[in-house]
């Protein structure tokens, strides 16, 4: 009987890892550099950096697959909090960072940092809900649909699209579930309550070290299964290739969100652009947007200047590319068909997801980790909310061919 063949070096050094994808590496590369140059040209060196940073918080996400979408439905199915609490590290850190920036204005570019702080309202309470149940459809949240679109996976262009779509109606509905429906007015825990900056980063740790504590007591006593590992390299070679711990993932998302924060004024946001981009769009096509509410004031201006302009939209390209040069390095990127049944609901969940992200002041990254780590009391509605919505995706997801995890899996 034929003996198998031994191992490689090179496979010994990267386990389950293809060979680096080096055509699109360089295509990456030279993309990300003429996209450095186009921001540079319309907005100067501040929107050129926030491309790059907005590289590497793709980067990162992909390298760690680090998740919003996947941490509330493997706690909410079998009480795996193993990713809930890396988000928790990641608040932490980054709550810890925002408190000096916002309390002491520090910026750059001539930037005053301000932090994302919105109304808790009916608004804030059905989108979170809505995109709870669209990440879950959709196959991924906010930040997820990009890093995924630039990681290859075929099903979130279509979640992207309608994504887009889905906020271009937030957008236009805005007025209704901002002025006219029941609402509270903005919450900040540091400056609305008397605790002031080091007060609020107190209550915010007790309660982060609680959720993390608890997240242990569930896996007790339901004993879920373990995330799935995924392949990696080994030494040095793991910066570039291979996956990262989530906690590494945590502190380099928490960081790059302060950078942004000083960079650009404020912190780290996704679906605005996605409304800029739809609206855009839409006014090409001859729909007068300028007369929505949503369209006025401030925002008027955007519509008429390049998307370059726009730092929200240069980091979303950003995190494209970089989520595009990681899984190239990692030789995964591949596109491959869609079924009708993924594609069915990667447009529910798209839909779902924009309109809900613009009605509730944000995503998963403007409302849940920008709104948390600036001491908005929003965020915390934002998180309940989301999970709620998690919880009856769990039920619809089946009916879209999407599995759920369940307690008697090897992995989850």
């Amino acid at each position: 009987m034929q003996q198998p063949l031994a191992k490689t070096d090179k496979e010994l050094k990267h386990p389950g890892l293809p060979s680096p994808q080096s055509l699109m590496i360089t295509g990456g590369i030279i993309t990300a550099m003429l996209l450095s140059l186009a921001a540079f040209n319309v907005a100067g060196i501040q929107q050129s950096l926030t491309l790059w940073i907005g590289l590497a918080l793709g980067y990162t996400l992909f390298h760690a697959r680090f998740g919003f979408t996947s941490a509330f439905r493997r706690l909410l199915s079998v009480g795996n909090g193993e990713a809930l609490r890396a988000h928790m590290v990641m608040l932490a850190i980054a709550c810890t960072l925002f408190a000096p920036i916002l309390s002491m204005g520090i910026g750059l570019f001539g930037t005053e940092p301000s932090g994302y702080v919105s109304p808790v309202g009916t608004s804030v309470i059905v989108g979170a809900f809505l995109f709870g149940i669209g990440m879950q459809l959709g196959g991924g949240c906010a930040s997820g649909t990009l890093y995924a679109v630039g990681g290859g996976r075929s099903a979130m262009f279509i979640t992207l699209f309608a994504f887009i779509i889905g906020s271009v109606l937030g957008a236009w509905h805005w007025n209704f579930w901002v002025n006219e429906t029941p609402s509270f007015e903005a919450i900040s825990l540091a400056t609305s309550t008397g605790l002031g900056y080091f007060g609020a980063w107190a209550v915010q740790i007790a309660v982060f070290a609680a959720i993390f504590g608890i997240t242990y007591v569930i896996a007790k006593k339901r004993r879920p299964p373990k995330v799935k590992p995924l392949p990696s390299g080994k030494g040095w070679i793991r910066i570039l290739r291979g996956s990262w711990p989530l906690w590494t993932a945590a502190i380099a998302l928490a960081v790059l969100n302060a950078i942004t924060l000083i960079v650009r004024g404020n912190p780290w946001g996704v679906t605005s652009a996605f409304a800029l981009w739809g609206s855009k769009a839409a006014a090409a096509l001859g729909i007068d947007v300028t007369q929505w509410v949503y369209w006025s004031g401030e925002r008027a201006a955007v519509l008429n200047q390049s998307v370059f302009a726009d730092s929200t939209s240069v980091l979303n390209f950003g995190v494209i590319l970089g989520a595009f040069l990681a899984s190239a390095a990692g030789g995964v990127f591949a596109l491959k068909k869609v079924g009708l049944k993924r594609a069915s609901a990667a447009i529910i969940g798209g839909l779902l997801m924009g309109y809900g992200a613009r009605i509730a002041f944000g995503c998963n990254i403007g409302a849940y980790f920008g709104g948390i780590a600036s001491f908005s009391l929003h965020g915390w509605v934002w998180m309940v909310m989301a999970l709620a919505g998690t919880f009856i995706a769990l039920y619809l997801r089946p009916m879209f061919g999407m599995s759920v995890p369940k307690p008697k899996d090897t992995f989850c």
